[in-house]
C-alpha cells in the first residue's frame, strides 16, 4: 500500500496502476442502422478499453455522462432465478479497482461545462461518493439525488431479515469544473393549477396567488440605488397601477375563477418580504427618494441566477418592499391548461414510472434497467439539441434510446451479448419510431441513425513458441496504419505518403517495406523543410543516418513500452 500523507480512499490493489492500450474501433455495418451521418456510436467491447479508445478524440467533449453501472450486490441472479447477465459480484476492492479507471477516464472525456451523474445503491454508494472526490475533486461535488424507485410493500430486503426494506437509490453528481457548469435547466413536477388549489383548500392551505396586476401603471424613473458591487439599480415609481383580485376580474369578466387563472396567468402574483440584498437596498432608495408611492419597480442586471447579465424587472409594494413573486415563474400553459411547475430538491419519485417498465424499449432486463424517464429528465436538465452524451455502462440501451429521441448525439458502450440482443434491437425500433417510454409524451416519429462498432483485439500478440510479441495477424495494413497512429498520439488522417499527423508540422508514416536511407530521404519529398515525421516499421536498415527532422522506430520492438498488449482486461 503505497503512503502518501493525505486522507484518501486505499484498498489492495490501488496503485497497481498499468497502461491501456488504445485500441481502434471497427464499425460493423450489417449492425449500423438509420442515417449513417448521424456521429451517434454503439459499441461492444470491454468498458475501459473502449472508454481509452474514445479518449484522443473526445476528450474534453462530452456534455454529459449518465452510467449505471454493477451495484455489486454480490449476487450474478435474478428474483426470478435468470442470469444477470454482468458481473455484479464482485470482492469490495475489485469493484473499487474496476471503476477508479474507468472514472478517470470519464472526467477526461468531459466537457469544461459538463457533468457526471452515476446511479448506485447502499452497498458501494459511501465508497464512490469518496472515489469520486479524489477524482473529480471534492469542490465539485453538486449534489445526492434519492430516487424511489419501489413501493415499500414490494421492495427488496426485509422481510425476516434485520434490515429495513429498501426503495431508493442514488445518484451522485459531479462537475468537471463547478464553476464553469450551467445552472440546471429545472427539473420540475406538474400539477393543474385548478387541481392545486383545491388541494390547498381541501388541506386548509392558503393560496397566495391571488392578486392581478390588471395595469401596472405610468412608469417614470426617480433615481438609482446601488448594489453590492456598486453597480446602478434604476428605480421607477408607477403611477396609477390598477390592482384586483383574481375573484375581482372573473366577475368583471363574467368568467370563473379557473377561466381567469388561464387568462391573467402572466400578471398574478403574491408578495412576499423576500431577504435580499436587493430589497433592503430598494426602502433605503424609499425612504432618501423620499417616495410614497404604493408600487415601486426596479431594473438592474444580476450577477448569477437564471437572469444573470440581462437587464432584470422587479416589483415592489407598500413601504416595506415586498416583492411580487409572479406566477408565470412557477407556471406553464400546455395545450391550454396552466400548470403549476413545482422545482425538485433531492428526492425524485419514480415509482410510478417502474410500473410497466418491462415493457420500455420492447427488450427484457431484469433487473437493472432505468425508466426512461429519469434518463429525461436528466439530459433536459443538463444538455441542448446536438451535445453529445455518454454511457460507458449502456446495458438495456435506455440512455442511447433517450438520447435519440430528443436529438442528443450519443456514445453508448456495453460489454456483454446485450450489446446485440438489447441496444442493437431497441435502438433500431426507436429509430423506426417505436412509441414505449417517453416516445408520446414527446411526440417522437423516429429518424436518426448510428454505426456500430466492435473494439478491435490488442495490436500485438505473444508469439505461441518464442518470448516476442508480433503483430496481431488480424490486423490490415490500414488497421495497423490507424492503430500506431493511436498509440504515438497522432491523428489518423491518411493523406499521400503520410498517415496521421499531431500538429500542423509533425506527422508519421507507417512503412510496409523496408526503411532504408533512399526510402527515407524519399519520403521526405512529401513534407515542407519545417515539417518533421515519425517512421514505423518491422524492417529498418541498420546504422541507418537520419536527418534532425527524422525518428524512426521499429515495430513491434518500440511499441512495447508503450503500454500493455493484452486481451480484454476481464
Amino acid at each position: 500500500m503505497q503512503k502518501t500523507g493525505k486522507l484518501e480512499l486505499t484498498w489492495v490493489g490501488k496503485y497497481e496502476e498499468k497502461e491501456l492500450e488504445t485500441r481502434i474501433l471497427i464499425e460493423d455495418k450489417s449492425k449500423s442502422y438509420g442515417d449513417p451521418d448521424s456521429g451517434n456510436m454503439l459499441i461492444h467491447g470491454d468498458n475501459l478499453i473502449a472508454l481509452k479508445a474514445l479518449e484522443q478524440d473526445f476528450a474534453g467533449k462530452i456534455k454529459c455522462i449518465y452510467i449505471d453501472p454493477p451495484y455489486n450486490t454480490g449476487s450474478r441472479i435474478n428474483s426470478d432465478g435468470t442470469d444477470v447477465g454482468y458481473d455484479d459480484g464482485l470482492e469490495h476492492s475489485e469493484w473499487l479497482h474496476m471503476m477508479k479507471p474507468q472514472l478517470e477516464i470519464l472526467s477526461r472525456l468531459l466537457a469544461d461545462e459538463g457533468s457526471i451523474w452515476i446511479q448506485i445503491d447502499d452497498e458501494e454508494q459511501a465508497y464512490l461518493k469518496v472515489l469520486c472526490d479524489e477524482i473529480f475533486g471534492r469542490q465539485n461535488f453538486v449534489n445526492m439525488i434519492s430516487v424511489n424507485m419501489k413501493n415499500i410493500a414490494g421492495a427488496s430486503g426485509g422481510g425476516e431479515d434485520k434490515r429495513l426494506k429498501k426503495n431508493c437509490e442514488y445518484i451522485l453528481i459531479y462537475a468537471k469544473n463547478y464553476e464553469a457548469m450551467p445552472l440546471f435547466k429545472g427539473a420540475y413536477d406538474y400539477t393543474e393549477l385548478s387541481e392545486l388549489i383545491q388541494n390547498y383548500i381541501d388541506n386548509g392551505i392558503s393560496w397566495k396567488y391571488t392578486s392581478v396586476l390588471v395595469n401596472d401603471g405610468e412608469k417614470e424613473f426617480v433615481g438609482n440605488a446601488l448594489d453590492g458591487d456598486g453597480n446602478d439599480i434604476r428605480v421607477f415609481r408607477r403611477k396609477n397601477p390598477v390592482i384586483k383580485s383574481i375573484r375581482q376580474v372573473a366577475q368583471l369578466d363574467e368568467i370563473t375563477e379557473q377561466e381567469a387563472y388561464r387568462k391573467y396567468g402572466t400578471r398574478i402574483f403574491r408578495t412576499t418580504n423576500a431577504q435580499s440584498s436587493i430589497r433592503t437596498r430598494i426602502i433605503a432608495a424609499r425612504r432618501e427618494l423620499n417616495l410614497t408611492d404604493s408600487i415601486l419597480s426596479i431594473e438592474y442586471i444580476p450577477k448569477t441566477g437564471k437572469n444573470k447579465g440581462q437587464v432584470y424587472e422587479q416589483f415592489y409594494k407598500d413601504d416595506i418592499c415586498n416583492l411580487f413573486v409572479w406566477l408565470k415563474d412557477t407556471s406553464e400553459e400546455i395545450d391550454g391548461v396552466l400548470y403549476k411547475k413545482m422545482l425538485q430538491g433531492t428526492y425524485w419519485d419514480f415509482n410510478a414510472h417502474m410500473k410497466n417498465l418491462t415493457k420500455e424499449g420492447s427488450v427484457v432486463f431484469a433487473r437493472g434497467k432505468k425508466p426512461e424517464a429519469l434518463v429525461h429528465r436528466i439530459f433536459k436538465m443538463t444538455t441542448s439539441e446536438d451535445d453529445i452524451v455518454l454511457d460507458s455502462f449502456l446495458g438495456s440501451g435506455t440512455t442511447a434510446a433517450v438520447a435519440q429521441k430528443i436529438g442528443r448525439r450519443w456514445i453508448g458502450i456495453e460489454l456483454g451479448d446485450h450489446a446485440y440482443t438489447h441496444c442493437n434491437a431497441r435502438l433500431d425500433k426507436v429509430i423506426d419510431g417505436e412509441q414505449g417510454g417517453i416516445s408520446k409524451a414527446i411526440g417522437w416519429e423516429g429518424g436518426g441513425g448510428y454505426k456500430f462498432y466492435e473494439l478491435a483485439p490488442s495490436l500485438l500478440e505473444k508469439h505461441s513458441e518464442l518470448p516476442i510479441y508480433k503483430v496481431n495477424k488480424f490486423y490490415t495494413y490500414e488497421m495497423l496504419c490507424e492503430a500506431i497512429c493511436k498509440l504515438e498520439g497522432f491523428k489518423y488522417i491518411p493523406q499521400g505518403e503520410m498517415h496521421g499527423r499531431s500538429s500542423e508540422t509533425r506527422f508519421i508514416h507507417i512503412a510496409k517495406d523496408l526503411v532504408s536511407a533512399a526510402y527515407v530521404m524519399n519520403l521526405l519529398k512529401d513534407i515542407g523543410e519545417k515539417d518533421s515525421v515519425l517512421i514505423c516499421g518491422t524492417r529498418i536498415q541498420s546504422g541507418l543516418r537520419l536527418p534532425d527532422n527524422v525518428i524512426v522506430k521499429k515495430i513491434p520492438k518500440d511499441l512495447l513500452d508503450k503500454c500493455v498488449f493484452e486481451s480484454e482486461v476481464r
